[in-house]
């Protein structure tokens, strides 16, 4: 199913409830060693489509492969070679955080150390520490560490930074980043799009169980040519602003006109979060 190159390919997916399609005939390729986001809203079919793609759902109808298997029939060794971190998980209450990353790297051929993927995700003082010492953001490391130590090809993260502060945030970042660099392909959804913005590669919107845009960041919905902003403080009348289609030829002819700088000079083009917003709306 995999092309050397691809280590998702959906076809046609399909899984309904009760006669509802909550996931209805979306197509889907993720290419090897990308970092690849999945936004929507609640119910879009986002965590349903990953759960198939886990091997934890069975899917009503299409074709799905991850990294060259159906994952409705992969074998133990298959599952070692990705990595999940889900969107809530238990605490393990008597163990440290030592204790269950080094259980867990025992169920993988070829794990990562599991000292040196603890301090990886900033939780080295809590070594020692049990899991109902942690903080919600602390726990929320360790899920990482788990879905990391079996130093996997594929990683799926759902929604991994939930509870970590703007500091732990980018923390995070950077280490994706450095899995990206390793060659780590990375299925990633979030609620934050400045984090898909950062981290992603593509971004694929889902609502109402469809793909409704999938493309670069900065290219999705357009975004690349839609219309600027450009505002600027002009001389005896104050606050101005004008769209536009040719934003560099309007600040040109205002330098000019006003003789080289531009009072108070902004140029806003619409954020991932406008284009997002649009193409939500445009679907309800």
């Amino acid at each position: 199913m995999a092309d050397g190159e691809t280590d998702i390919r959906v076809r046609g997916l399909v899984k309904q409830y009760q006669g509802i399609r909550a996931v209805d005939g979306i197509d889907l390729d993720v290419r090897r060693g990308e970092t690849f986001a999945l936004l929507g809203p609640n119910g879009a079919g986002k965590t349903t489509t990953v759960e198939i793609l886990e091997g934890y759902r069975e899917r009503d109808g299409g074709e799905v492969g991850v990294l060259g298997h159906d994952p409705q029939e992969a074998d133990r060794r298959w599952r070692t070679r990705i990595g999940i971190v889900m969107q809530e998980s238990s605490d393990i209450y008597e163990l440290t955080v030592d204790e269950i990353v080094r259980h867990f790297a025992g169920y993988f051929p070829a794990p990562r150390d599991p000292l040196e993927v603890i301090e990886l995700v900033g939780l080295g003082e809590q070594r020692r520490s049990r899991t109902t010492a942690l903080s919600g953001g602390q726990r929320r490391r360790l899920d990482v560490a788990l879905g990391l130590v079996g130093g996997p090809e594929l990683l799926f993260l759902d929604e991994p930074t939930t509870g970590f502060d703007p500091e732990a945030r980018r923390r995070f970042w950077e280490l994706l980043r450095g899995l990206k660099r390793d060659g780590t392909t990375i299925l990633l959804t979030t609620h934050y799009l400045d984090e898909a913005e950062q981290l992603a590669d593509r971004v694929a919107v889902m609502s109402r169980g469809r793909i409704v845009a999938l493309d670069a960041p900065d290219r999705l919905g357009g975004r690349q040519g839609a219309s600027a902003r450009v505002g600027w403080n002009e001389p005896g009348d104050g606050a101005r602003s004008v769209e536009t289609d040719q934003p560099t030829r309007l600040i040109a002819q205002l330098a000019e006109r006003l003789g080289g700088e531009v009072p108070g000079l902004t140029v806003v083009r619409p954020t991932l979060e406008d284009v997002y917003l649009r193409l939500i709306g445009e679907q309800g």
